[in-house]
């Protein structure tokens, strides 16, 4: 088994959060992101998706009803990725974002992508990004992939959000 390697069609396919507040986690990532609500268990735990699969996040209040934020240097979930099929994508997210006065914590180009972050009611990290075609990702002269963090034409990007 030394050898193994996870197949390459393998995806991540859901994440589950706890919230401290189940209807301002609704609020967030439905109202403001735009995700669908699928289905609610009770007043404890909701699943919401993009485009009608089962669910892509589920929120819960299991063990986090009411209580506090993770602290920010204990081990734990850096941020949620989610990946826009376009770049349009991104700019309209970011503009909805923006329109609202939804504080965003960075923006970065890391040549294989670009990045809005920010966080969701909880304080837990969260990546809107957009993959560039494999054919534009940065590589060395050997061939390697060099990601980097640069800063983002966010002007540039919202120029797509009409």
């Amino acid at each position: 088994m030394s050898n193994y390697k996870i197949p390459a069609q393998t995806r991540i396919g859901h994440v589950h959060l706890k919230v401290s507040d189940l209807q301002k986690s609704l609020d967030f990532y439905c109202g403001q992101l735009g995700f669908e609500l699928m289905m609610k268990y009770g007043d404890q735990a909701a699943f919401i998706s993009a485009g009608g699969y089962h669910h892509h996040i589920g929120l819960n209040t299991w063990y986090s009803k009411g209580a506090l934020p993770a602290p920010e240097f204990a081990p734990g979930l850096y941020h949620t990725a989610i990946l826009y099929p376009e770049r349009k994508d991104l700019a309209m997210a970011l503009k909805r974002l923006l329109d609202a006065g939804y504080p965003v914590t960075g923006a970065s180009d890391h040549g294989v992508s670009e990045a809005i972050y920010l966080d969701d009611p909880d304080g837990n990290g969260v990546e809107l990004y957009w993959d560039r075609p494999k054919e534009q990702w940065p590589l060395d002269e050997a061939g390697n992939l060099t990601m980097f963090t640069r800063r983002l034409d966010v002007e540039g990007l919202l120029a797509l959000a009409v």
